[in-house]
């Protein structure tokens, strides 16, 4: 189904930047799920080893070796340390989590999701009190070791913990309190917004100078579907400044600062862009907003990332899907500044042949 992978960062990144235009469709995705992970690593004869069960340095080697082949296997330029595959090269905060039945075609068992109404910060005395994460404590082996791992022409693009507004929202406050405390107590929201960035912020620090570093790939979703979770004012004020922080950390380095971001967020898109000044915008859904008509809009300005809408992966048949794919490369490609991938991640309750139907109508449109 494929060709031979020859990742090229450099040409991944020149089209991000819309510095060339290439008849080659690279990929990108923010989070491959480990059951996905799992399935690829058996599937191609190799030893798997489970994440969570890795507790030695050694074994730990083992897991990132399947999670690298894996990436370098299924065409991508890059690899994204995420959570279940950082070790000690990664921010915990401390929150509290609901559990649930995990019912996907390759479930985990128990799937884990944030608490919407009271976190474990809602006053100055638990502000105070909170066990905060040190950047400086991080032992950055597993990056490290990637990079000296990589198979020629790949990057590294580096993430720590979710973004500022994730961490308020899911991690610390829950968005009931946090939206309850942006009036009742704003200075709080600032102190604990600033806390959190300044974490990010100096975690970043520590891998600007990690070889084949390609940048900074960031989430934090701030959007329902119909508008932003909290008011674009309050996003301004509290979120966005430190976005814009690690993009200025990120390009002072040569470095791109690419953002994944859920949900309705045009009220502050020109901030996004013009204020911020992220290099590429990922993360999208048809309902919100196709990513053919957000290319259109924004694609002579920022790199637009992904955009196969999840539910179409997971629910059209191969000649509906194959020919949505087709559509969106169509639409997209022309002009530069395009990566093919999913609208958000491939998730583990995704159909395995729909994820290989769309990185098959990656492969030959640049053939075609």
């Amino acid at each position: 189904m494929f060709l031979a992978p020859k990742p090229d960062k450099e040409e991944f990144r020149e089209i991000i930047l819309r510095e060339k235009v290439s008849s080659q469709v690279h990929l990108i995705e923010l989070h491959i799920d480990v059951e996905v992970i799992r399935y690829f690593t058996e599937k191609w004869g190799r030893k798997w080893v489970e994440p969570s069960l890795a507790k030695g340095k050694e074994s730990q080697k083992e897991v990132l070796k399947n999670y690298l082949e894996c990436w370098y296997r299924l065409g991508y330029d890059y690899v994204r340390l995420t959570s279940d595959f950082r070790f000690s090269a990664g921010l915990s905060f401390i929150s509290s989590k609901r559990e649930g039945e995990d019912t996907a075609l390759l479930s985990r068992g128990t799937r884990h999701w944030v608490e919407e109404g009271k976190g474990v910060i809602s006053s100055w005395e638990d502000f105070e009190n909170y066990h905060w994460p040190s950047p400086e404590e991080m032992d950055l082996w597993p990056l490290e070791f990637v990079s000296q791992n990589l198979p020629e022409g790949m990057g590294i693009l580096v993430v720590f913990s979710p973004g500022v507004f994730e961490v308020l929202s899911n991690e610390l406050f829950g968005l009931e309190t946090f939206s309850y405390l942006l009036y009742d107590d704003p200075h709080l929201v600032e102190a604990v917004a600033n806390k959190v960035g300044e974490l990010i912020y100096r975690a970043y620090e520590r891998v600007v100078g990690l070889d084949n570093l390609l940048g900074f790939f960031q989430g934090d979703d701030m959007g329902f579907k119909k508008g932003t979770l909290i008011s674009p004012e309050a996003l301004r004020k509290y979120i966005l400044p430190w976005h814009k922080k690690f993009a200025q950390l990120a390009h002072s380095h040569g470095l791109l600062y690419l953002l994944h971001n859920c949900g309705y967020c045009e009220p502050i898109m020109e901030d996004l862009i013009e204020e911020v000044k992220i290099d590429g915008k990922h993360s999208f859904e048809d309902e919100i907003m196709p990513v053919t008509e957000f290319k259109e809009k924004y694609g002579d300005r920022i790199a637009v990332l992904g955009g196969v809408d999840v539910d179409k992966l997971c629910r059209l048949n191969e000649e509906q899907l194959r020919q949505y794919v087709r559509d969106i490369l169509e639409k997209c490609v022309p002009g530069g500044g395009y990566l093919l991938g999913s609208g958000n991640s491939i998730t583990n309750y995704m159909p395995i042949e729909n994820y290989l139907i769309m990185l098959d109508e990656g492969a030959k449109y640049g053939r075609s």
